[in-house]
């Protein structure tokens, strides 16, 4: 899962378990949101590869986004960022200076808690992660094969400290006693300064390969955070609602399943260097617009 070939070919393989969608088959180019501005009373941002890379946001990006506050539009940020809370992303947004308020920012992680069961959890998180959001019992999972037995489901909040063993503990304890499985970041990878994590989605998709029952996934590209951003957008139809993202199989296609407008941000993400129309034609996946920044 090195290159954006192998990425690709890994999302179309398990297409069958992600949300379906129409598209009209072709895409146009533009120069800038504000080519689109019209057409839109929201717009929606991924963060990676859109407003930010690593710690630094993109060059222009956060003029964009006063420019569209100016004009009156509503924005939102929707990030599958499981890996803090929802504090700790506000407080991400914040150090990128893009004026961002935390009731404008969803994730993958907010999402996943609001339909979270109660039950005891073992959780895989990242190691500064205290788990004190968690709204049910939780047991932090490491490499005692008996925790993983203890639980009475597991919630994947992050592969910080993941690895090949401990899936293999996880896979053999779902073989043994299937229970639920919560996979709160439904990206099988992130783009990083120097290659591509894998994140809990492509382990997600390891356990349903093997069909391990009671896996549910959150965050981009599955319903549950496009419908919170909806909620906390009352009056705006779907088709007045732009999302801004550097993924096909998760930014456009989960928005696209909603009905909303989707514009694929090519220049500093997934895509980068790539020739994006030779993917959306294999995928047959077609945002309605692309630009090289927003």
């Amino acid at each position: 899962m090195d290159t954006v070939a192998t990425i690709f070919d890994r999302y179309e393989a398990v297409r069958g378990r992600l949300p379906s969608a129409s598209f009209p088959g072709k895409t146009s180019q533009i120069d800038s949101l504000h080519d689109i501005a019209s057409h839109a009373d929201a717009f929606v941002f991924d963060a990676y590869g859109v407003l930010n890379i690593g710690e630094a946001g993109i060059p222009g990006a956060s003029q964009r986004l006063k420019e569209l506050r100016d004009r009156g539009q509503q924005i939102r940020i929707l990030s599958n960022a499981a890996s803090y809370n929802h504090d700790g992303a506000a407080a991400k947004f914040r150090t990128l200076d893009m004026g961002v308020g935390g009731h404008e920012i969803i994730t993958s992680r907010d999402a996943t808690l609001a339909h979270l069961e109660q039950r005891l959890w073992g959780c895989i998180a990242a190691p500064q992660d205290d788990l004190s959001d968690i709204p049910a019992p939780a047991r932090r999972l490491v490499d005692d094969p008996t925790g993983y037995d203890e639980v009475d489901g597991f919630l994947f909040l992050s592969t910080e400290v993941w690895s090949l063993e401990r899936q293999a503990l996880l896979e053999a304890s779902l073989l043994a006693n299937p229970r639920p499985v919560v996979i709160a970041n439904a990206d099988l990878v992130a783009p990083r300064e120097h290659g591509f994590s894998l994140e809990p989605g492509y382990f997600g998709h390891l356990l349903a390969d093997r069909d391990i029952p009671g896996i549910r996934f959150f965050g981009k590209p599955f319903s549950t955070v496009y419908e919170m951003i909806e909620a906390s957008l009352p009056g705006i139809p779907p088709d007045r609602i732009v999302m801004c993202g550097d993924t096909l199989h998760t930014d456009i296609l989960g928005a696209a399943a909603r009905g909303w407008q989707t514009v694929l941000v090519e220049n500093d993400g997934l895509f980068s260097g790539e020739d994006t129309c030779a993917y959306f034609r294999r995928a047959d996946l077609f945002p309605t617009w692309r630009l090289s920044r927003i």
